[in-house]
């Protein structure tokens, strides 16, 4: 890897009658202040320089060790306290005139619009990036941040097109199964739902919103009450801060709905927008661009980085973990990347979230015994055919945490089923996940333990469209066919609404 940097200290007069002092100072600077934190002979090299009337040109390579915008940064204190004290100089700033960084690759790059990068080109398996920037972003890291991004997406090339590995725990026993209709149109056919006026939105009549009611008792019965989980109401409008200390800011935005504020309530400034409608009957969007603010965040899209406010920059007492939280309080939204269809892939969706705070020890402990639970769920109440394997995410991935080689435990479990109407060979679908994401949360958001152990935290999200899908595809629409042991927790069904 090189960094290649030629510089220009700008400064508020000619500096040519300290040219035998600065040279003097960038030829110990090579041996002390260029080469600190470095191994021997991979501090960073000053190859040229020279004076104007109205600067100081630097040119320096270097590795990744004193990389060259902060090996020009070391620079600029002693440069600026011998000039200002003899010769009543000052130095206005840092420019980079120009600024390359070259790294190994064995392929280019996909996409190639990154920030700050005026040109991206690959040859003889090297990438070589030209950065355009000033001294604010080399001061703040943004050329490391970009090599880390660059890094980062030759990483997930190399992971490939699917989004994480993929290895099988455990599959349940085969199933005859006698239904086989797509139980979102039938239910379309029987009244249960009708589609909403939003993309991928329902609105469920009462035998769905019956069964999705059942759903939640035995998530309440099985998991809530026997593992002793609290009931929490965490924020559905997610700001921008929440989802940076999550780490979603990364790559959340093709997925998440928008919101924004008005930027006034004054309703003579919204006059406009109101007599348009009065008018045409038509609301005037193109209006109202212009009369909101940018967007201040999103729509839930994951219920729980927003309960980490609730413990951020806290340290929490021995004696309160493990914590286990669960919020059953409303809707969460994403734009369905996939393309929606029918209840399984949809943009609103009703979810419960189990969210869980301990030492390493005490997450998995309680991810276990979650397991355990949803087993007896699945198994015997449901009765459902179903597997369930060990999955990591790309983000994970990206920590080197993949498959089943990581003994630390932290990674995701996703629980998958047949939709018999997809056929022998058809698509299994995830209805549930666990994970376990150590100390991703409690590092983002500043959360310590009294005891000074390491803090790690799990979530699980429980979809009730997702179950009811998967419910529905293999056990049919009639009542009498379904599992006694659900059955009697489910009671009557509800009478239909007739229309005329």
């Amino acid at each position: 890897m090189e960094f290649y940097l030629r510089s220009c200290l700008k400064t508020s007069a000619d500096p040519k009658d300290a040219k035998q002092e600065i040279e003097q100072l960038l030829t110990d600077a090579e041996k002390t202040i260029l080469t600190k934190g470095a191994p021997e002979g991979e501090g960073a090299k000053i190859t040229e320089w020279n004076l104007s009337d109205s600067g100081i040109f630097i040119t320096i390579v270097s590795g990744r060790y004193v990389r060259s915008h902060d090996a020009i940064a070391r620079l600029k204190k002693p440069l600026a306290d011998l000039l200002g004290k003899k010769y009543r100089i000052g130095i206005r700033g840092i420019e980079a005139e120009e600024f390359k960084i070259r790294l190994p690759a064995d392929k280019g790059l996909k996409n190639k619009n990154i920030p700050y990068v005026k040109s991206v080109t690959f040859e003889n398996n090297m990438l070589e990036l030209e950065l355009e920037m000033g001294e604010s972003e080399m001061r703040n890291r943004v050329p490391d941040r970009i090599l880390s991004l660059i890094e980062d997406k030759l990483k997930q090339d190399d992971y490939g097109a699917k989004a994480e590995h993929w290895n099988l725990l455990w599959e349940s026993e085969d199933k005859e199964f006698e239904y086989f209709k797509d139980p979102t149109e039938d239910m379309l056919e029987n009244g249960w739902l009708k589609r909403g006026v939003g993309r991928g939105q329902w609105v469920h009549g009462p035998k769905i919103t019956k069964l999705f009611r059942t759903f939640e008792q035995i998530v309440i019965d099985e998991l809530v009450k026997p593992l002793g989980f609290e009931e929490m109401i965490f924020p559905k409008l997610v700001m921008w801060d929440i989802w940076k200390q999550s780490g979603h800011a990364k790559g959340i935005y093709p997925e998440i709905y928008y919101v924004c504020a008005p930027k006034t309530r004054d309703p003579e400034y919204w006059e406009d927008v109101m007599d348009y409608y009065k008018v045409t009957h038509e609301v005037p969007t193109h209006l109202l661009k212009d009369k909101i603010t940018e967007p201040i965040g999103g729509m839930c899209y994951a219920q729980c980085p927003p309960a980490w406010t609730y413990f951020q920059g806290t340290t929490i007492a021995n004696e309160s973990v493990p914590i286990k939280i669960f919020d059953r309080s409303g809707t969460s939204h994403r734009y369905e990347s996939g393309g929606i269809h029918g209840i399984e892939r949809v943009d609103e969706f009703h979810r419960i979230e189990l969210v869980w705070i301990g030492k390493p020890e005490q997450t998995v402990d309680v991810a276990d015994k979650l397991h355990e639970q949803y087993m007896k769920i699945f198994n015997d109440i449901l009765q459902l055919k179903w597997r369930k394997a060990w999955v990591t995410p790309w983000f994970m991935a990206q920590e080197g945490l993949v498959g089943l080689s990581n003994e630390k435990r932290v990674g995701t479990t996703d629980y998958e089923a047949p939709l018999p109407y997809k056929g022998e060979n058809g698509e299994w679908l995830e209805f549930q996940n666990l994970s376990i994401n150590g100390d991703k949360y409690p590092s983002g958001f500043n959360v310590k333990l009294q005891s000074g152990d390491e803090l790690w935290s799990g979530c699980s999200g429980v979809g009730l469209e997702r179950w009811a899908a998967v419910f529905l595809a293999q056990h049919g629409l009639d009542e009498t066919k379904w599992p006694e042991t659900f059955r009697n927790r489910f009671g009557d069904m509800p009478k239909d609404i007739i229309f005329y």
